[in-house]
């Protein structure tokens, strides 16, 4: 009878309307969700991080007969193929795992083309902060980096408005801020620290900031005279990485970019470490959230990924956090420890983005940027 119930209770849930279904689904276990999502066979997710292809590997392993299908993609890429897709009325993508969470909330959220879900499994050890609007699965970064090798010292930049200066004209690299929303966000928090950045102004100068007339404040003063200091913009994090860490550069530039991308040092004969101790802030963090589009194909695998991806109940998340387990991201789930090489998270000194309001100043700052460029 007890074996009869369960197996009732798993056909059930196949035969479940799709309004039903997704309430229902977000209740279950991951040994729950298991057979439905291998009836599914498979889940696609858009990533942000080329990382996605070590996860395909641990989940296909610990998963099998669920075709696992990751596309590493930017965050606003991912944002405009789903809304023409779902325009079209096609739905291809079970997850979305996707920074720009500004941009996130104001076209997709807002809209109802996304839906939160929090793995009951993980909800207990992750702070409320990060379960809503989004799911949020780490913390990364957008930070002053600079070329340890040439610069064995320390970081060369102590305050940001250094970089307005004529030792910096033309040695600030930063990726195209159309291109990567994660780098408008970074001059957005910038441009909303106002107070923040007179009083690294007159730290640095020593006197009072005179901000332009047409402008509001000193963190818009500061992003134009940046740009007026031959500001470089390069089309992708691989560009940025290479000219600042090359091993091999006398004079490097430094540029905004992701702690994270230090794990690639060895390999790429890269030096980048993260500038500390710049005033008043070396750039932000944000989340990277976890979303199901409206209407995903594989809702339940879709389920069973982002249960997966919280990695399992050991300091270190396992096979499925590994990707992750790296210098310069941070885990949301509290049980994960963070990296040993990394900076200690309260000693960053990265501002943490607020999402709503980020959005808010958004448009401003991106038509700023326009007239600067």
């Amino acid at each position: 009878m007890h074996k009869f119930f369960k197996a009732a209770i798993v056909t059930g849930l196949f035969a479940l309307p799709a309004a039903g279904q997704a309430n229902d689904l977000d209740a279950i276990k991951p040994e729950q969700l298991l057979p439905l999502a291998q009836k599914e066979g498979s889940v696609t997710i858009f990533s942000l991080s080329s990382r996605i292809a070590k996860v395909e590997k641990a989940f296909e392993e610990k998963y099998p007969g669920i075709d696992f299908i990751g596309l590493d993609m930017s965050s606003t890429k991912q944002i405009a193929r789903l809304e023409a897709e779902q325009q079209a009325g096609v739905h291809a993508v079970d997850v979305l795992y996707i920074a720009d969470t500004p941009v996130v909330l104001e076209k997709l959220v807002s809209k109802g083309a996304v839906t939160n879900y929090v793995p009951p499994r993980v909800a207990d050890e992750i702070a409320s902060q990060y379960q809503a609007p989004l799911l949020a699965h780490r913390l990364s970064t957008k930070v002053l980096m600079y070329n340890e090798k040439a610069f064995p010292n320390g970081s060369p930049v102590t305050n940001l408005w250094q970089l307005t200066m004529p030792e910096w004209k033309g040695k600030v690299l930063m990726v195209d801020p159309s291109l990567r929303g994660e780098l408008l966000d970074l001059l957005t928090e910038i441009v909303l620290r106002p107070s923040e950045m007179a009083a690294a102004y007159k730290a640095q100068f020593g006197k009072d900031i005179a901000v332009d007339a047409d402008l509001q404040g000193a963190g818009e003063q500061f992003v134009k005279d940046l740009f007026a200091n031959d500001l470089i913009l390069v089309p992708n994090s691989d560009v940025l990485n290479k000219s600042v860490g090359d091993v091999k550069a006398k004079q490097p530039p430094v540029g905004f970019g992701t702690y994270s991308d230090r794990r690639d040092n060895e390999k790429e004969g890269w030096a980048l470490q993260v500038a500390k101790d710049v005033e008043p802030a070396n750039g932000i963090l944000f989340p990277a959230v976890l979303a199901i589009p409206a209407k995903a194909p594989h809702p339940a695998a879709a389920r069973l990924l982002i249960d997966f991806m919280f990695g399992d109940d050991s300091p270190s998340g396992g096979p499925a956090y590994k990707p992750f387990d790296v210098p310069g991201d941070y885990a949301t789930r509290e049980t994960i420890s963070d990296n040993p090489d990394s900076v200690k998270l309260e000693e960053l000194d990265a501002w943490t983005i607020n999402p709503a309001k980020t959005a808010m100043a958004r448009h401003r700052v991106a038509d700023l940027i326009i007239t600067l460029q």
